[in-house]
């Protein structure tokens, strides 16, 4: 017998949305390190 585990669907739709927020705020990120030249804007 082989026991194959299984992942709730729910749980892979908040990983891969989890993982695309994520990509997102790398970009954000990037973005504002290259308008501002300052990793967090407004602190020093």
């Amino acid at each position: 017998m082989t026991n194959t585990k299984t992942v709730e669907k729910e749980k892979v739709i908040a990983e891969k949305l989890n993982g695309r927020f994520a990509m997102m705020g790398f970009i954000a990120l990037i973005g504002a390190y290259l308008t501002t030249g300052q990793i967090i804007p407004g602190f020093v």
